[in-house]
């Protein structure tokens, strides 16, 4: 079992910056892909980005793309937020995802554009 815990999140006036970190209890990275997802309130689900455990390079949404990077270091999987807009406003989760046992979600972090 793994367990991937966020933090970072918090309120920020719009235009600013936030970074997230998701810290994975045990090294995962090279083995599964990781992803960040964000859900507004009333909203579906959506990928904000996307590591490959493959090692390319990540994806993003076409709606954050040229603002937010993600990258991982060791245990931790990151994803630094630049020059928020109120839309930005949801819960950050990130996943672990593919293979035949990736299939593990952090709590969530509360992300605040105001």
């Amino acid at each position: 079992h793994v367990q991937l815990v966020e933090s970072g999140g918090g309120s920020v006036q719009a235009g600013g910056s936030l970074e997230l970190s998701c810290t994975t209890s045990r090294y995962i990275f090279g083995m599964c892909g990781m992803v960040w997802y964000r859900q507004a309130p009333g909203k579906e689900r959506e990928m904000v980005s996307r590591m490959s455990s493959s090692g390319t390079p990540p994806t993003y949404a076409d709606s954050v793309e040229g603002r937010f990077t993600t990258w991982e270091e060791r245990n931790t999987f990151f994803l630094r937020m630049t020059d928020l807009q109120l839309e930005a406003t949801a819960i950050y989760s990130c996943a672990a995802e593919g293979g035949s046992w990736c299939n593990y979600w952090g709590q969530g972090t509360q992300v605040t554009v105001s």
